[in-house]
């Protein structure tokens, strides 16, 4: 019955688990020609969640994904999420090696390479990656399933190493002894102190740890989110929020903008909204072969990401070059034939900018400043898009957008 048990524990906690790591790789799917076929079955989940005031958070995201982080805090944390993902699978894979070359050799538990210094080097690792790829591609939801599974991580820990200490004895408690669980010794010794094999935990301390875990994880994720939406390159221009990519663009949107809501077809679709009490326009200034403009609206096929057949390419350097993707220009990142640009200086899209306006609300709710934009609870409503000459100023072409982004209904990033 014991057996049983530790194997329902361990089956369930595998699933749990998993299930993690594929609402993680939503960012891998969703560029990949499965992303239809993945919508199909997750969508209606979070659209659930979207659908309620007290779980759209888990649908929302808490750092930057679709512009360059705007400081060097927010740098540093997206290149720390590549390196954590990319060590965390290194130190898997080996430590997955050496467990079974103990097996192959019956050595007994594997204590010699990167068990010298903690007993769960896998667990670890997974941890490691797990939180890399919650950077990587930052919801809520991501978060909150990244601490239940540190939780579920330490359950399968405790209930392994009884195991081993009831198989190997002294030997194993000489082994815990010197080592530490998750952290090296002298690390464990100062955040947890001792370190001797733990007995199986009762549901009050099950449910005290689950819950210090999830309000000091997700807790974080709502301070990184209100830091990151307080300084993005964010500015108000004739009563239009305006966002930008990078910061290189701040001042050429200051310039650029203006001239754009002076053209009477602009502003006679705009000037409704920005009068109307409550309702904010926000506009995203980029580039008009800026990648992630899916995310933002249906601005055409083209941006449909996940149509591109480029899923490795697109992935490998995300992770190598995080934020290479959102500078380097379309043409470049996806090596599209299948489009001809006018290379000529003046049609050169390195020449245009494309302003893509959104009508922000949010029922029962005055939006009084830009940062407004961007609350869990706001409505977001694609309006249209136009293009404008980078030096010229003149208005190249005004589009309609359909509702929802271009991958329809999905909950995508706001900045």
């Amino acid at each position: 019955m014991k057996d049983r048990i530790e194997t329902g524990k361990r089956i369930t906690a595998g699933s749990a688990i998993f299930l993690s790591f594929i609402v993680a790789m939503e960012i891998v799917i969703m560029i990949s020609p499965f992303a239809m076929f993945f919508y199909s079955i997750f969508n209606p989940f979070l659209m659930a969640l979207n659908s309620s005031s007290l779980t759209r958070w888990l649908a929302a995201f808490f750092l930057p994904h679709m512009v360059v982080p705007p400081n060097l805090p927010l740098q540093i944390l997206r290149i720390l999420g590549s390196i954590l993902f990319l060590a965390g699978l290194t130190i898997f894979l080996i430590c997955a090696l050496q467990v079974y070359g103990s097996k192959m050799l019956k050595r007994g538990p594997a204590t010699w390479g990167f068990y010298t210094i903690i007993r769960h080097p896998q667990y670890a690792a997974l941890a490691m990656a797990a939180l890399g790829m919650t950077i990587m591609w930052p919801r809520f939801l991501t978060l909150a399933l990244f601490a239940i599974m540190l939780f579920l991580y330490y359950l399968l820990a405790v209930s392994e190493e009884n195991r081993m200490l009831s198989r190997f004895g002294d030997r194993y408690q000489e082994y815990v002894n010197r080592t530490g669980m998750f952290l090296p010794k002298f690390m464990e010794r100062i955040f947890v102190g001792t370190s001797n094999v733990k007995k199986p935990l009762t549901i009050v301390k099950d449910g005290a740890i689950l819950a210090f875990l999830l309000i000091a994880i997700v807790g974080s994720g709502f301070v990184l989110r209100f830091y990151t939406v307080h300084h993005l390159p964010l500015m108000n221009i004739n009563g239009i929020d305006v966002l930008t990519v990078t910061k290189d663009d701040f001042d050429n949107a200051q310039d650029l903008i203006p001239s754009l809501l002076a053209d009477s077809a602009i502003s006679a679709r705009l000037q409704p909204i920005i009068n109307s009490r409550g309702h904010r326009v926000l506009a995203y200034f980029i580039p008009v072969d800026y990648i992630m403009q899916g995310m933002i609206a249906n601005t055409g096929e083209e941006w449909k990401l996940f149509e591109r057949h480029r899923t490795m390419a697109m992935i490998t350097e995300y992770v190598m070059h995080p934020y290479a993707h959102l500078v380097s220009g379309h043409a470049h990142h996806m090596a599209i034939t299948d489009q001809v640009h006018d290379l000529n200086m003046y049609n050169s899209p390195t020449m245009r900018r494309r302003v893509i306006f959104i009508e922000i609300s949010s029922p029962g709710h005055y939006l009084k400043q830009s940062t407004d934009d961007f609350g869990i609870n706001e409505t977001r409503k694609p309006l249209f898009f136009a293009d404008i000459h980078l030096h010229t100023a003149e208005l190249l072409k005004v589009q309609d957008t359909p509702a929802g982004s271009g991958w329809g209904t999905v909950p995508t990033p706001m900045f």
